[in-house]
């Protein structure tokens, strides 16, 4: 009986030793998304300072492929032992699951870390566009009904989704164009294969800071620090039109709960950093450090809002 407390003693000793000297190797985040799209950019500055601090590399492996569908997957089948862990979107987190069936659930395969920032949204139209504001473009659309176009990253993308909201609002017709990606898209507006997209600014910053993007307004309640003369979509004709993405960090389910609150603090110390928060501004994102507690929350009502609007719409995804 002894022996067996013993055994017992070690093996609890073994797993507790282990966790106390997390990490001692180097840990990936999976970004189902492409390189250079909001959620990449907000991950690739986080990790960087994370890794500094913890003393240990973390790589970013964009893995892509159905909507974002299997690298969830690969992420849920990982161990949960804290080397695995996913940047994910709203987009992956409420929407994707309400438009089809996954091999995976989001409420139940995934340990929440932390919501790291939102991702503040625009609509760009092109830099030679007649089209100057966004009262234009409905103006433009309302004259000529489904003869506008707009780009997203795909059928029941963010991109999609927040188009849709806004010709609802506005009461007009668009055509929906669905790229491959949010960079993609961004890049057909600036190509003049369609005449405008709705994009989160981190996604089409470098794109307008090059002059290749007009950012006609931005669909914050106030206007950003970044872009002082650019309107919000609320000033342009339409009240109380607001969206916003964001990005969250995850784990497998069932990873330790002091593997979780490390990684928690972790991203909020990085978060603080002001040299982060610079960069974080100029990319057009908020930093937040939501508790795992207020990201499960954050999850769950816009997983049954979405859900109803997926439905109610009638929106597909890939």
């Amino acid at each position: 009986m002894k022996f067996i407390t013993l055994f017992i003693g070690l093996i609890f000793s073994a797993l507790s030793f282990a966790q106390s000297t997390y990490p001692n190797k180097p840990i990936k985040l999976i970004v189902p998304l492409a390189a250079g799209s909001a959620v990449d950019n907000a991950a690739r500055i986080v990790v960087q300072k994370m890794s500094t601090d913890m003393g240990q590399g973390i790589v970013i492996e964009n893995l892509l492929g159905a909507a974002g569908a299997i690298g969830a997957d690969r992420v849920a089948k990982s161990a949960p032992d804290g080397y695995t862990l996913a940047g994910f979107n709203d987009s992956i987190m409420t929407m994707l699951p309400n438009m089809k069936p996954q091999t995976w659930d989001i409420l139940k395969d995934f340990e929440p870390i932390s919501l790291v920032a939102t991702v503040e949204w625009g609509l760009v139209v092109r830099s030679d566009s007649p089209i100057k504001t966004a009262a234009d473009f409905i103006a433009a659309a309302k004259r000529a009904p489904g003869t506008l176009n707009y780009g997203s990253g795909g059928n029941g993308s963010p991109q999609h989704i927040a188009m849709a909201l806004f010709a609802n609002q506005a009461g007009i017709s668009l055509t929906h164009v669905p790229y491959k990606g949010a960079t993609q898209a961004a890049v057909g507006v600036a190509g003049k294969e369609v005449d405008a997209a709705f994009q989160g600014i981190a996604t089409v910053n470098s794109l307008v800071q090059a002059g290749k993007l007009r950012l006609i307004a931005v669909s914050t309640p106030k206007r950003m620090a970044q872009f002082p003369n650019v309107p919000t979509v609320n000033e342009s004709g339409l009240a109380g039109f607001e969206f916003n993405s964001w990005f969250a960090m995850m784990t497998p389910s069932g990873t330790p709960k002091a593997i979780i609150t490390q990684l928690h603090s972790e991203v909020v110390k990085a978060l603080a950093d002001p040299d982060v928060q610079y960069k974080f501004t100029l990319q057009g994102l908020t930093p937040r450090g939501l508790t795992p507690d207020e990201l499960s929350k954050v999850m769950r009502v816009q997983y049954a809002k979405y859900g109803k609007l997926i439905k109610d719409a009638g929106i597909k995804g890939e």
